[in-house]
């Protein structure tokens, strides 16, 4: 397991699958499917129909109250279920980061128990830093391997909201900006999750892009925009990945909230893409009891009460079904689609279901590999990394950083877990003990409790930092700093200041770390830089001061030893940024366009032109492009071509080219295919991402690499019309290693 598994493809492509298991933990097969070019993953079925006739029985049983017990929440993660007919109760677990910790029935008071230790998985902005798709699917099994240990039925994950803001509190936990990207992650992740018997609960569906007052801002978009940047990856959860289950989001929607919004949940989720699933609402998102089932929903959560039978969902829909206000019929679909998803997951009837294993240590490797490719080399001008340790006897770490951990913290679902191995410790672990390590704290992580206000208000809520340097800690760090012979100083955020419930009020760094950053590199030039962070910051003074600059993330149980083994060299960095790092906040869409946050309603005036679309249309020079990241070697892109010149709209498009590592190390490659329409006749941004593959290239070695481009991605979506329409006429083709790294370009022609 976890091994490096060499494929060759019947065009002789020869590449690195790291870390895809091929042993088999429980009964499901995963289904991977070798074609000629690439792996791809095969969802279970899903087919409602197989348990039509057990389902009809025990409905026929079970009376009013026995059936909407089932559709509201009767505990903090759990809803109703019917012993006497053998029906379980659906019990969830919180996991954008691994399984959360065994909470209290009737309050988020921790239960206390002594066997709920989990993996601390990286964060949805590590993951999505992979570009590897294989590493999604290998997160989504490893963690429903958990998720079955601690017998649950859902996960509450994977987030996958695009990244609007660069102040996003949940830009940790989202993946990206880009909806091909999105897509391609959340895909894999959901069929792996669901290989082991459980419901993927993908959220949060849909437009739920800011904190700000997500509990009632009304999100106005128009619906090409809807349908091109936000919606794709829901949709591909749907349809390529059978997802058991969505969240409803707390947000309106063109004036109706998201869990009772007819348009989302019923005509686009059901009647379009034939979602069979059950939708459960974001915690307290339900507003009304009748209209709230009517118009989609399933099941209500959440905790306004600790008496469940209060919920819009509970005493209310019994009283309305015995008026006359709902049908029993309606009902009875509702708990038709809940019956379903539990005998998917094998909760009814389970013979065979997946047992699980949690916080193995193969579960560990997992959330290192995934660590180990997420981490971006923004800066290496003087080549100081991977570290020469030649004549090196002492090395400065400073930084609160090196020593916070992030499996718990913030506002929302962290991980109890017994390994998060920090920086510092990474690099005691890795590091020869011939060489001092003079740790310092440097800053101090301080809050000013008293300017912290109301939830939602991005003017009052969220974390109020105090960014001042203590003089006694600055003086540790740049004594430790003069008498070492060089420096890495670990700074950024965490999850106490990058948080759910609230979006950050600016880019700047908090506690005065970029002072301090600037005070230790005055006194030893000899200076490395490491970002730990969730989303961008303004660190455009420290990239121009300092020549080696490296991002990471929130980054798992395994984050310290993976992050030191990339500064070591064990590990050639192959990370690229899923999102744009902006020179200042205006450069960003919804702050150039001034549509962030809104007030009581926020309308996306950037339209389709969101992150790099925005910055590459408009020709704005951001700090690090969509896609960035350096590696310790050097690669080299040629011979680009196509399989034809011409296409049709049913075709796929094969584009092949060849990577040269040039250097002197071994590494992988992000080869990134973007496509522009130069002459349409309707806007489009002035390029798009279509296709990528990771590739891993021997030093000195040539590797051909082909990437399947669908003709019908090409497509815009025609709000007149109401279908996805692929223009007639020339497209560029383009190969490269960022947004902003274009190495070959060709034409085709689209009849």
């Amino acid at each position: 397991m976890n091994k490096n598994i060499l494929v060759v493809t019947t065009i002789g492509l020869l590449f690195s699958l790291q870390s895809c298991k091929q042993e088999v933990k429980n009964d499901s097969v995963i289904t991977e499917t070798i074609n000629p070019l690439e792996k791809t993953y095969q969802p279970k079925v899903f087919d409602a129909s197989k348990f039509e006739t057990k389902i009809n029985s025990l409905i026929s049983q079970m009376t009013l109250e026995e059936k909407i017990g089932m559709l509201h929440g009767n505990s903090m993660f759990s809803t109703g279920g019917v012993e006497r007919l053998g029906i379980p109760e659906l019990k969830m677990a919180d996991g954008p980061l691994g399984v959360r910790e065994e909470i209290s029935r009737d309050s988020w008071a921790a239960a206390g128990w002594d066997n709920d230790f989990a993996t601390y998985y990286p964060a949805g902005g590590g993951l999505s830093a992979t570009w590897n798709i294989d590493l999604a699917y290998v997160f989504g099994n490893s963690v429903g391997q958990e998720l079955r240990a601690r017998d649950k039925d859902m996960l509450l994950s994977p987030a996958i909201n695009i990244i609007r803001t660069p102040l996003g509190g949940r830009t940790y936990e989202y993946f990206t900006e880009d909806p091909f990207l999105n897509k391609k992650i959340s895909v894999p992740l959901i069929i792996g999750l669901q290989d082991n018997d459980v419901m993927a609960c993908v959220k949060h569906f849909a437009a739920n892009n800011q904190e700000t007052n997500r509990d009632f801002v009304d999100v106005q978009i128009d619906e090409r925009t809807l349908r091109e940047i936000y919606l794709p990856a829901y949709k591909a959860a749907v349809t390529e990945a059978n997802a058991y289950s969505l969240m409803g989001a707390y947000n309106k929607f063109r004036g109706e909230y998201l869990c009772e919004n007819d348009y989302m949940l019923n005509k686009v989720l059901r009647d379009e893409w034939g979602f069979k699933g059950v939708v459960v609402s974001d915690w307290a998102a339900v507003h009304s009891t009748v209209k709230t089932l009517e118009n989609g929903l399933d099941i209500e959560m959440g905790t306004p009460t600790t008496n469940f039978n209060e919920f819009l969902l509970a005493d209310r829909l019994i009283a309305a079904a015995k008026a006359g206000d709902i049908s029993e019929e309606e009902i009875d679909e509702h708990v038709k689609r809940i019956l379903t998803v539990l005998f998917q997951v094998k909760a009814i009837d389970g013979e065979g279901r997946v047992k699980g294993s949690i916080a193995t240590e193969a579960h560990y490797k997992d959330a290192y590999d995934i660590a180990a490719e997420s981490i971006v080399l923004l800066k290496n001008d003087n080549h100081v990394l991977p570290l020469k340790l030649e004549g090196i006897k002492s090395i400065a770490v400073i930084g609160n950083n090196a020593t916070k951990k992030n499996a718990l913290g913030g506002f929302g679902a962290g991980v109890k877990t017994k390994r998060e191995v920090t920086p510092l410790e990474g690099l005691k672990n890795r590091l020869p003990e011939s060489i001092t390590i003079n740790y310092a704290e440097g800053y101090l992580e301080r809050y000013d409790d008293k300017k912290k206000g109301k939830l939602g208000d991005i003017t009052l809520n969220g974390p109020v930092t105090i960014d001042e340097l203590d003089a006694t800690k600055l003086q540790e760090a740049i004594d430790a700093a003069k008498k070492s012979d060089m420096v890495i100083i670990f700074a950024g955020s965490n999850r106490d200041y990058e948080t759910e419930a609230s979006d950050r009020r600016s880019l700047e760094l908090p506690f005065a770390q970029e002072e301090l950053i600037n005070k230790v590199r005055a006194v030893n030039p000899n200076t490395i830089v490491v970002m730990i962070a969730g989303a961008p910051f303004d660190i455009v003074d420290i990239s121009e001061k300092s020549p080696t600059l490296v991002w990471s993330w929130f980054n798992g149980s395994e984050g310290g030893n993976a992050l030191a083994d990339v500064l070591l060299g064990a590990i050639n960095p192959s990370g690229k940024l899923p999102w744009t790092m902006p020179k200042k906040l205006e450069d960003s869409p919804a702050h150039a366009t001034h549509s962030f946050p809104g007030d009581k309603s926020v309308t996306y005036t950037e339209g389709i032109l969101v992150g790099y679309r925005w910055f590459d249309t408009n020709k704005i020079e951001p700090l690090y492009p969509f896609g960035y990241g350096l590696s310790y070697t050097n690669f080299e892109f040629s011979d680009l071509k196509t399989d034809k010149k011409t296409y049709k709209a049913s075709d796929v498009i094969e584009a092949t080219f060849t990577i040269k590592n040039a250097g002197d190390a071994d590494g992988k490659e992000v080869a990134q295919l973007y496509v522009s329409d130069p002459k349409s006749y309707v806007e489009k941004a002035a390029q798009e991402l279509k296709g990528f593959k990771k590739v891993f290239v021997k030093t000195g070695a040539t590797e051909l690499v082909t990437i399947q481009l669908p003709v019908k991605e090409l497509a815009y979506y025609n709000e007149v019309k109401k279908e996805w329409l692929v223009e007639s006429g020339t497209y560029n083709i383009k190969i490269g290693n960022s947004s902003r790294s274009i190495k070959k370009e060709i034409q085709i022609n689209i009849e």
